[in-house]
């Protein structure tokens, strides 16, 4: 046995030594050629040696198992991928030309809008003239609320908020502009703005006359966070002065088709949309502390199906305000607690009703936000025109994994 054991190690060492010759004779061979080779900072890439393009590339995944329980109603088990992207982006000719590109495959990333299947997310080109300003073209996130700018792998929870599902203005396509100064000892701000379509990412089933207007302020009175902390939740970096983010957004969606204006159902007649968005966000040695306000209006939400009368889609209107408190321990757990209220207009107050939520997730993180266990516990009261109220229960673990 040992005799075997040795010949085997013999023959693999010969294997190696001959494979390692091999790539040295071909380093050798493409020494001053064109050939790409591993060299990004953000991890997994390619950089050609003459540095007229790079690509990084990353994925992620988000399995989900879960238990839910509607009031008067039995229990349901679910089990999903609830996230599967795959996210490219780098530069071509010069760092002044960026882009980015990020595909959803999951099931629910892939519902169809506006009659075309939905796997683009980001496509978008940007234009970098100076290390202040950004342009880009092409289909990204909107500058909107905080909570949707930051990805859903960057959560502390399992999923976004009940008012990011009914007011945030999600992806579009169009003109993004961005200005922004940083600095981690000093005042800091960015100035983000856009002119999009309105009608939201993949949708070209009809044509609209209308455009989306956003425009968004972002203060930071105490400096920079640590490695761009604004955009992921939770004080994993433990910031040993304290942060603050405070910042304000508004959207004009005109002659909007759907009832979310970017998302929803289409409506029998377009309206326009006005959005606002308040953030604040604070984090030091641990703790993070967020809360937000958004609200969407317009006029007369009810929209009616000229060919039958009894037919009616309405926008969702109404406001909302989440707080969110949380504590990453030193060994990297993290317990987070969130308070959602959510309230519709009055002409939308017959058909859906008034929910507050209140959620509690208990996370580790085994390397950050790329690989990391939540589970969570939340619990929704709904509240009806008519005065009868609602109790939902659900109970979520999520793993996710990336790169």
């Amino acid at each position: 046995m040992k005799k075997f054991l040795l010949s085997i190690a013999l023959m693999l060492t010969c294997i190696v030594s001959a494979q390692e010759a091999s790539v040295e004779k071909k380093l050798t061979e493409n020494k001053g050629s064109d050939a790409a080779y591993l060299i990004s900072k953000k991890g997994l890439g390619f950089t050609a040696k003459d540095s007229l393009f790079q690509m990084n590339i990353g994925f992620r995944v988000q399995s989900r198992a879960g238990f839910q329980k509607d009031e008067n109603k039995s229990g349901v088990v679910e089990g999903e991928i609830r996230r599967m992207r795959l996210k490219l982006d780098g530069f071509v000719y010069d760092p002044k030309f960026g882009y980015k590109v990020e595909l959803g495959f999951s099931a629910r990333d892939m519902a169809v809008s506006g009659n075309n299947g939905n796997v683009i997310l980001d496509g978008v080109l940007f234009y970098k003239p100076t290390k202040n300003w950004v342009i880009g073209f092409g289909q990204t996130k909107l500058p909107g609320n905080n909570q949707r700018v930051i990805s859903s792998g960057s959560l502390e929870f399992t999923d976004r908020t009940i008012n990011n599902s009914k007011f945030n203005i999600d992806r579009d396509f169009g003109l993004f502009l961005d200005y922004s100064r940083q600095d981690a000892d000093h005042f800091s701000y960015a100035l983000k703005g856009a002119v999009t379509k309105g009608e939201g990412r993949n949708y070209t089933s009809s044509v609209n006359d209308g455009i989306a207007l956003t425009g968004k302020v972002e203060l930071f009175p105490l400096g920079a966070f640590t490695r761009n902390g604004s955009h992921f939740e939770g004080d994993l970096l433990r910031e040993k002065t304290p942060k603050l983010m405070i910042s304000g957004a508004f959207s004009q969606n005109n002659n909007a088709k759907r009832s979310q204006g970017q998302l929803g159902n289409d409506l029998f007649e377009t309206r326009t949309l006005q959005s606002v968005f308040l953030d604040a966000m604070f984090k030091y040695n641990g703790w993070t502390a967020m809360s937000s306000y958004m609200s969407r209006a317009t006029d007369n939400a009810i929209t009616v199906n000229p060919l039958d009368i009894t037919k009616k889609q309405a926008v969702f209107v109404g406001h909302g305000i989440d707080t969110q408190l949380s504590y990453v321990f030193p060994s990297k757990y993290s317990l987070a607690g969130r308070y959602s209220v959510q309230r519709v207009g009055a002409d939308i107050e017959k058909i859906s009703p008034d929910v507050n939520e209140y959620a509690i997730s208990l996370s580790k993180y085994i390397f950050d936000h790329k690989l990391k266990v939540q589970t969570e516990i939340s619990y929704e009261e709904e509240k009806f025109y008519t005065g009868n109220t609602s109790g939902n229960w659900y109970a979520r673990v999520q793993v996710e994994i990336g790169i």
